[in-house]
């Protein structure tokens, strides 16, 4: 047993960075004469939260052994400087790294953590290689800020994106002492302004916030140098990690891009843990879930174990440094392997007689059989097509999933019940599916548009007939009008064994309000986008047995 340590009270100090701007943190330490190792978090919300919302108390860690810090970021809580969006976090990491490593009773090595923002800060701050941060734990980290972050497949996650600006911009305002100014985004934080001219880009935004990152991110609508320029570089880097995400984090996809880039080339261990969880909290419900207590999140522990390991210098504190945890959300228990699971394609074809709009029991979803022919039409008939109507008046609402607000598996059997949402549905299953990985849905579909978004959800089927969501996927689409083509979408990553007697669901809507901005139909950028200029939008899909239209299912082997 690690031993244990009384704290002492906590202590505010400064540090000035390279170019003279003063930061401020709060230390806790343990009540010993040390050496310790430091646990640092960078963040920009007020250091006194400390990440609380997800971790344990910054005392709770001091009392295993840790120097903790928790330290404003540049022009956040007393902080001094101005902030700006990612902009001073590589060269004011390294040196808060520096300054930490050399605190009275630290032994020189520094270990960091935190989730979200605090997660890309270990990121920045480990590009530059400072030779005492020793081990890190990110944990939900839009690595890729425009692919893991702000966009998913080209379509803006508006009301994460638009939360977090006005968030963020409320801060700036109490910092500076408006009070109109923070009343007004705090007023439009608890209600958003969706209404404007503009949604993307409401009026208080505009007026209040003028130098918010979200009007950068706007305008960069497609990847470009500016989203080249805030992401981290790690080519060069090779630390420990542990990695940390959520099966309903919107930041999954960065989670994943980060561990698979390391484990593919670092010399040290990566574990991997992704949970049943949204963003925030971290716990057994999620949704209108249960998933029971091994679903409460084990972070806290695993990373003392994993800093004792590598700060402190003690082998046995972690017995498996290599191991891949993923929670299967059917099951609810945390299934171990190795690495990465492995696994096979399983492909299952849309079915209907072109009712699927209209009457759930039309649309089949049906297990293709191994030779299944590719060789269809390139024009469907009438009766294998399915068409749905996008109505940016009424857009099909979100609900759940990763990129809404709140997150998680809700029951969307209401949402199916729309005429805009084209649903297929399988029989009862009769064997075991475990599915791990990415799912993929292609669709050989037709716009009288020549842009449009694509909402795709696979939902178990319960025998009570609710519909629980195992998996998400967004994209927009800008292709000739009147054309049919083959339009591809990769699903958010799960991992959800389904017993027998369950069956699967494909629904397939235009829209995901508000979680992602409305497509106008006219090919315009969110910034550009007026509500008065949204289209009417028809598509039609082919839905016969025809493997152009098929959703591929990774089964765990």
């Amino acid at each position: 047993m690690a031993q244990r340590y009384s704290v002492c009270p906590k202590e505010s100090v400064s540090m000035l960075t390279r170019d003279r701007i003063r930061l401020d943190a709060d230390v806790y330490r343990p009540d010993a004469e040390g050496p310790f190792p430091v646990l640092l978090m960078r963040q920009p919300y007020g250091r006194t939260i400390a990440s609380t919302v997800v971790y344990a108390h910054p005392t709770w860690y001091a009392a295993h052994g840790f120097i903790v810090v928790i330290q404003d970021v540049r022009g956040r809580g007393t902080s001094e400087g101005s902030f700006r969006l990612f902009a001073h976090e590589v060269q004011d990491g390294f040196d808060t790294v520096a300054w930490a490593a050399k605190l009275p009773q630290s032994n020189g090595r520094v270990g960091m953590y935190g989730f979200s923002y605090q997660g890309m800060t270990q990121l920045y701050a480990a590009e530059t290689r400072p030779p005492a941060l020793t081990a890190i734990a990110p944990a939900m980290v839009g690595y890729h800020p425009y692919e893991d972050w702000a966009y998913e497949n080209g379509a803006l996650l508006l009301q994460a994106g638009l939360g977090w600006a006005i968030q963020l911009a409320a801060e700036t305002a109490r910092l500076q002492g408006d009070r109109t100014a923070f009343q007004k985004l705090y007023q439009a934080s608890r209600q958003l302004p969706l209404n404007d001219e503009v949604a993307a880009c409401p009026d208080v935004l505009k007026q209040y916030a003028p130098e918010s990152f979200f009007h950068d991110w706007l305008s960069h609508s497609y990847p470009d140098d500016y989203w080249q320029r805030i992401t981290p570089c790690l080519e060069a880097v090779d630390l420990p990690m542990l990695h940390i995400g959520g099966w309903f984090d919107p930041y999954l996809r960065g989670d994943l891009r980060l561990y698979h880039e390391m484990v593919n080339r670092s010399r040290y261990p990566h574990p991997l843990w992704i949970g049943p969880w949204g963003h925030i909290p971290w716990g057994r419900i999620v949704g209108n879930r249960d998933f029971g207590p091994a679903a409460n999140s084990p972070v806290d522990r695993l990373q003392v174990q994993w800093f004792s390991h590598w700060l402190k210098k003690n082998p046995e504190e972690i017995p498996d440094l290599s191991t891949v945890n993923l929670f299967d959300m059917g099951v609810k228990r945390w299934q171990q392997s190795s690495h990465w699971p492995s696994t096979i394609e399983q492909r299952w074809y849309l079915n209907s007689t072109g009712l699927a709009s209209m009457h759930q029991e039309d649309g089949q979803l049906v297990l293709a059989s191994a030779d299944q022919s590719l060789d269809k039409p390139s024009t469907p008939s009438g009766d294998t097509v399915d068409t749905l109507v996008h109505d940016p008046w009424r857009p099909v609402p979100s609900i759940g999933g990763h990129a809404a607000i709140p997150a998680g598996p809700f029951n969307r059997a209401a949402v199916d019940c729309r005429s805009d949402v084209l649903t297929y549905t399988s029989a009862p299953l009769t064997e075991v599916v475990s599915i791990t990985g990415q799912v993929e849905v292609n669709l050989y579909c037709w716009s009288d548009r020549p842009s449009f978004d694509l909402s795709i959800t696979l939902s178990e089927i319960t025998s009570e007939g609710a519909v629980h969501p195992l998996t998400q996927g967004y994209a927009r689409f800008d292709l000739p009008a009147e054309q049919w083509a083959i339009c591809r979408l990769k699903l958010h990553p799960t991992c959800y064994t389904i017993p027998l007697g369950r069956g699967l669901r494909l629904s397939i809507s235009a829209a995901s309000y508000p979680a992602y901005a409305v497509n106008p139909g006219t090919g315009e950028t969110a910034l550009k986008t007026r509500t008065i200029t949204s289209a009417i939008t028809t598509l039609s899909f082919q839905a016969n047995d025809c493997l152009k239209t098929y959703l591929s299912l990774p089964i765990a082997t």
